[in-house]
């Protein structure tokens, strides 16, 4: 196992612990991860800290579609990725409709298929083995839709960059993660639970390996985890910092019946606690809706408590003989208890 940071959007203000983030990289932490909302972008704040960096690698988690164009998100990468010399790991995500229609003025349907189409555009924009052709449902280039004035065609990138530039991609629906192991170099992932994940993960991408072919594997692949951690020596206390943000997720994330984050913790078997949770989230008693999280799922969704306890948790990932990496949260305003955070998690590891 590794450790990565994860440095998520803004609020109000952008603020990037960059001396931390130095003394993270000196510690041997893997990978820094920016991300996008509807505020600031994933793409700029992540040029900052690789240029005050050199040898952490540099990760969007996510860059969302419907911001940009398959070209335009393939150019940022190239160009991030020669400027840090091949450090950049492009990571993508489909949002959700209130962002995606909301934000972006774009149609949320048919997420897959979009993703499925983007990617493929960019791997041969990285390759440059000839001008780019594509013809799919989604994306045509050159353009020939209605408005087109004709004079599109096919062109190849002016910079030369590297063909495998890693793509890694957020997925929690079994067809979404499914798909991700067929199309992508990596799954960053949310609310993973290690004792749910032989049931509800690997048989989805196994078979997402199978129709990739070429011998893929859970061998070649990355898995990088958002994972809640919050040391401490209250236990209870550990795990009452931890219930806003679940109930946040699991009752106000995506309206009723459209919540991919409760959908993701009801495949563990929680749907009964899940429900109760949105219902008063949603009915604005979100203090309730928080205590009404169970401490069994508090304890598989988040490392928690005194070292003695988070080690006993980090042997369920163990177990699984896989190559995760774990995204601690670097927060500009604690940052140097997240530090100390950092080291422990390296001695346990």
């Amino acid at each position: 196992m590794k450790i990565g940071i994860n440095l998520g959007y803004s609020g109000r203000t952008v603020e990037l612990p960059l001396q931390q983030i130095k003394e993270a990289e000196a510690m041997g932490c893997d990978s820094v991860w920016t991300a996008e909302a509807y505020g600031s972008d994933a793409l700029t704040p992540l040029a900052w800290v690789g240029a005050h960096t050199s040898k952490i690698k540099l990760a969007t988690g996510i860059c969302q579609l419907s911001a940009r164009t398959p070209a335009a998100t393939a150019m940022a990468a190239m160009t991030l990725d020669q400027l840090s010399d091949g450090r950049m790991i492009l990571g993508l995500g489909v949002s959700g409709p209130q962002v995606v229609e909301g934000w972006y003025g774009m149609p949320y349907k048919r997420p897959l298929g979009r993703m499925r189409e983007y990617v493929g555009i960019m791997r041969e924009i990285f390759k440059r083995e000839q001008p780019l052709a594509y013809d799919g449902t989604h994306y045509q280039l050159p353009f020939r839709g209605e408005g087109s004035v004709g004079l599109g065609k096919p062109l190849k990138s002016i910079i030369h960059g590297r063909a495998d530039i890693p793509i890694v991609v957020g997925a929690e629906g079994p067809k979404n993660i499914e798909q991700t192991a067929e199309i992508a170099d990596g799954w960053l992932a949310m609310l993973l639970s290690p004792l749910h994940f032989d049931r509800v993960y690997r048989e989805k991408l196994d078979a997402g390996f199978a129709r990739a072919g070429n011998g893929k594997s859970i061998d070649d692949f990355g898995i990088y985890v958002m994972q809640p951690i919050v040391p401490g020596n209250d236990l209870d206390e550990c795990r009452d910092g931890v219930r806003p943000y679940l109930a946040l997720y699991i009752g106000g994330m995506g309206a009723k019946g459209q919540n991919f984050h409760k959908n993701a913790i009801d495949r563990y078997g929680f749907e009964d606690a899940t429900e109760q949770i949105q219902e008063l989230y949603l009915a604005g008693r979100k203090d309730e809706a928080a205590a009404a999280i169970p401490n069994e799922l508090i304890d598989q969704l988040a490392l928690l408590g005194p070292k003695e306890h988070m080690r006993d948790q980090l042997e369920h990932w163990k177990a699984l003989d896989i190559d995760f990496t774990l995204l601690v949260g670097l927060d500009p305003r604690n940052s140097s208890r997240q530090l100390t955070l950092i080291r422990d998690l390296i001695e346990l590891l």
